[in-house]
């Protein structure tokens, strides 16, 4: 009897074990799975106003306050456009002075706490940049998708996608160049974003079923007038990109890619948004296996590239913590011919454009012209 009572027990505690295991995997996993569009990533750290003068602003003294480049600056109820560190300004020994170029909503007051983003524009187009644009819908196989059309005279279109923890507010980083280059522009918002339909289970699938919007897009642009199409994506929507250029029923009409910060190996980016929330290593495997039992999300994403057949040009940098730079270059150096790493030194995932927008823009122009 003893015995008996003694493997009952044992029986229920390895139940209790398991399933809380389980749990344990599941909650982990909602970091990345669960990421609000337009949420501050877990690995984004939080920084505190110290002081703020005529455009200048003190910060926290953190690596992620001397980033150089540009950025969105994130508080409550507020957001404005940060510029590089000054070096004329008089650092103390705790904060960090950066060129305030605007606060673009509400107020920013010692004491806020605040974030960078890599998305440094807010609104529309048109409240933004200026820029002329329409509001469509595009035909989703979930529901209609909200997207901003701006007009170009070429008959190559551009379509954007956003990553993890933006918006298609991203994007707008670089429609002034590409309305200088005169290409009309589809900025796409897709499943699970405000104002379209949720994916059936609510979660994200970090690009593995989100890729059908990016394709429901390029019908849209084709049925409306484009022959051709870039991709440019980033983080997830990078890997959207991607997915859509090897699976697209009108993958003939991709003419190429722009693949920032591109998320090639999901597992590493889940452990990482994973560890920023600051789960035990020990749990980490059993995030990455909840994530794939809940999403059926595929490990292998590089065999992608190779039935690419369109050119690429690939942005990122060995300081994006959250999708391993070493994926972008093993896939440039697999396809040399057709895919181009661009490194950008310095910058947080997504953010490639903030870190140089100049080097990053020539880029973009060497890249764009051939298939003007």
């Amino acid at each position: 009897m003893r015995t008996v009572r003694a493997t009952a027990a044992a029986v229920t505690v390895a139940l209790a074990a398991g399933a809380a295991s389980v749990a344990a995997g599941r909650f982990a996993s909602d970091a990345a799975l669960k990421a609000p569009p337009g949420g501050p990533l877990p690995t984004e750290p939080r920084l505190t106003v110290h002081a703020t003068a005529a455009g200048q602003i003190a910060l926290t003294r953190h690596l992620a306050a001397l980033r150089p480049g540009v950025y969105g600056l994130v508080g409550d109820g507020a957001h404005a456009v940060v510029g590089p560190v000054l070096d004329t300004a008089t650092h103390s020994a705790d904060s960090v002075v950066r060129r305030l170029e605007r606060v673009t909503r509400g107020t920013l007051r010692p004491g806020d706490k605040v974030w960078l983003t890599p998305a440094v524009h807010v609104g529309d187009p048109r409240s933004a940049l200026g820029l002329d644009h329409r509001d469509v819908d595009i035909a989703g196989e979930l529901g209609p998708l909200p997207a901003w059309l701006l007009p170009g005279a070429r008959d190559t279109w551009v379509i954007t996608v956003h990553g993890l923890g933006t918006t298609r507010e991203h994007p707008m980083n670089v429609m002034e160049f590409l309305s200088r280059q005169r290409f009309p522009v589809l900025d796409l918002a897709y499943r699970g974003d405000r104002g379209a339909p949720r994916s059936p289970d609510g979660l994200s699938h970090l690009g593995d079923t989100e890729w059908r919007d990016v394709d429901a897009a390029i019908r849209h642009a084709v049925d409306n007038g484009a022959r051709q199409v870039v991709l440019h994506g980033w983080s997830t929507g990078a890997t959207m990109a991607l997915r859509a250029a090897v699976r697209s029923a009108l993958r003939e009409r991709i003419s190429g890619l722009v693949l920032d910060s591109p998320v090639l190996s999901w597992p590493a980016t889940l452990r990482a948004l994973a560890s920023a929330r600051r789960t035990p290593g020990a749990l980490l495997p059993l995030a990455v296996r909840a994530a794939q039992g809940r999403t059926g999300l595929e490990r292998d994403r590089t065999a992608e590239a190779a039935r690419l057949r369109v050119p690429a040009l690939v942005f990122h940098g060995p300081d994006d913590t959250l999708a391993p730079w070493e994926h972008s270059r093993r896939l440039a150096n697999a396809r040399p011919g057709l895919i181009a790493l661009h490194t950008v030194a310095r910058a947080p995932h997504g953010a490639m454009w903030n870190a140089d927008p100049q080097g990053y823009e020539e880029a973009l122009r060497r890249f764009l012209t051939p298939l003007m």
